[in-house]
């Protein structure tokens, strides 16, 4: 079973798929550069997005893979992204936990 919210609402370790990029909203310029730039740097429907590390303060920005290469976004850039996260399996949920505290 999986869930579909905007990245910013991601946790570290969450992994899933791009299904939407940006609110599709054609009379705000900002949105739509915005959309633009996210479109430019790979995240694209269908890119696998995974969550690697988030900021000290507000845990922003966050660092997160999308597909082969590392990118970083402020929190309020990744709410223009909705991702549809894939729930963590028993096995991964360990080793993501032996990680963390590690």
């Amino acid at each position: 079973m999986s869930d579909t919210r905007k990245l910013s609402q991601a946790r570290q370790g969450d992994h899933g798929v791009i299904v939407q990029v940006g609110d599709h909203c054609h009379h705000d310029e900002h949105a739509m550069e915005l959309e633009r730039r996210l479109l430019e740097l790979g995240f694209v429907e269908g890119a696998r997005v995974e969550l690697l590390h988030e900021g000290l303060f507000g845990r922003d920005p966050i660092a997160m893979k999308v597909d082969d290469m590392r990118v970083a976004l402020r929190r309020h850039e990744a709410a223009s992204l909705t991702v549809r996260f894939e729930p963590i399996r028993a096995a991964e949920a360990q080793f993501v936990t032996e990680e963390v505290a590690a």
